[in-house]
Formats: structure tokens, C-alpha cells, sequence
């Protein structure tokens, strides 16, 4: 089974002050090269969603050799921008869906995601009872993420297939430690 990872590159980072995938962490590197790294090592296919205003993130992606996309849809939210990727990977038979500001996911977790994954399941990693990120959805599910719209995402699909929900547990603390504000970074490092 052929699974790939779709990341959500193309909200603007409010909370923030200024955008939050170019913020540099305490080993130096910005928030979107941690994450590409961790992607790396899973050695999954990666399709990046982005806004038409990130110009510098496509130069950093295409310097890297990442798949992208530059989603028409994205200033809907993140249910646009995530209908308009799952057009583009068709050809997977399953989708994990990452959040570009949880730079700090393992590679091996999203790699057992994808290993749990068939086409009609939706996989989520689990730490300590509590689930998080990345969210595998087989193939299955392409046609409803297909047709999400505005600030919806993927929960949704969640609550209407509990059933289908097959939880991986994980050794990875950052399957729920995103970036909202930027004392979230310290918070993490320290």
C-alpha cells in the first residue's frame, strides 16, 4: 500500500506575529526544515500545501527536492487547502494529514501511521490516552476530505466514522506539540 504524507503548509500564522514555519528554533534551524527533516527520515512520498504568498518556502522546498503545490483555495482555511491536496495524490491508496507547525513529530511516527494505514481506516497516533498528529485517512475517505471546505478540517471525518478510527500507539511527544505563539517554542526546547 502506497501511503504519503500531505502537509498543511498554507495557513497565516496570526497568533504568531509573523510566519511561524520560517521561525527558528533552538537548534537553529527554521520550523519547516525540522519538520522536512523528520519527513525525510520516514522515507514517505510528501505533497506541501501552500498559499500563493510563500514564495521563499517553494525556493526552500525546491532546493530540498519536496513535492509542492500552491493551493488557489487556501485563503478558504484549511479545509480548502486540504480538499485541494487531496485531489493532487489520487494515486495514494492513504493520506496522513500534518500540521506544517508540529515540527517536532518523529519520522518512525509517521512511518507507523502509514504501516497501520489500509484504505478503509483512519489511522491516529496515540501518547498516554490522549491522540494527536498526523491523521492517516486510506483512500476510502478521499472523496468526503475532497469535498471539505473553509476552516473545517479532517475532524470532522473523525466524529461521522468512529468505527473506522484505528489508534497506533506512539513513543512520540510530539504527535501534540504545535506552534501557535512563539513562547511555544521555548516551552517545547525547555
Amino acid at each position: 500500500m502506497t501511503a504519503g504524507v500531505l502537509v498543511l503548509a498554507a495557513g497565516r500564522a496570526h497568533r504568531f506575529g509573523s510566519d511561524k514555519r520560517l521561525a527558528r528554533l533552538p537548534d537553529d534551524r527554521r520550523s519547516i526544515e525540522a519538520l522536512l527533516d523528520q519527513l525525510e527520515t520516514s522515507g514517505l512520498p510528501v505533497l506541501v500545501c501552500l498559499g500563493p504568498q510563500d514564495g521563499e518556502i517553494v525556493t526552500l522546498l525546491n532546493a530540498r527536492g519536496f513535492r509542492h503545490q500552491v493551493c488557489e483555495r487556501s485563503a478558504e482555511g484549511m479545509g480548502g487547502t486540504l480538499a485541494e491536496g487531496i485531489a493532487q495524490v489520487d494515486h495514494w491508496d492513504g493520506a496522513l494529514v500534518a500540521l506544517a507547525d508540529m515540527p517536532w513529530i518523529a519520522g518512525g511516527t509517521y512511518r507507523a501511521v502509514a504501516d497501520s494505514l489500509d484504505p478503509g481506516s483512519i489511522c491516529v497516533p496515540v501518547l498516554d490516552g490522549h491522540r494527536g498528529h498526523p491523521v492517516g485517512f486510506g483512500r476510502q475517505f478521499f472523496p468526503e476530505l475532497a469535498m471539505l471546505g473553509g476552516d473545517t478540517g479532517a475532524r470532522s471525518l473523525l466524529a461521522k466514522h468512529p468505527d473506522k478510527i484505528r489508534e497506533v500507539p506512539v513513543e512520540d511527544a510530539g504527535i501534540h506539540q504545535d506552534i501557535d505563539i512563539p513562547a511555544d517554542i521555548d516551552t517545547v526546547a525547555g
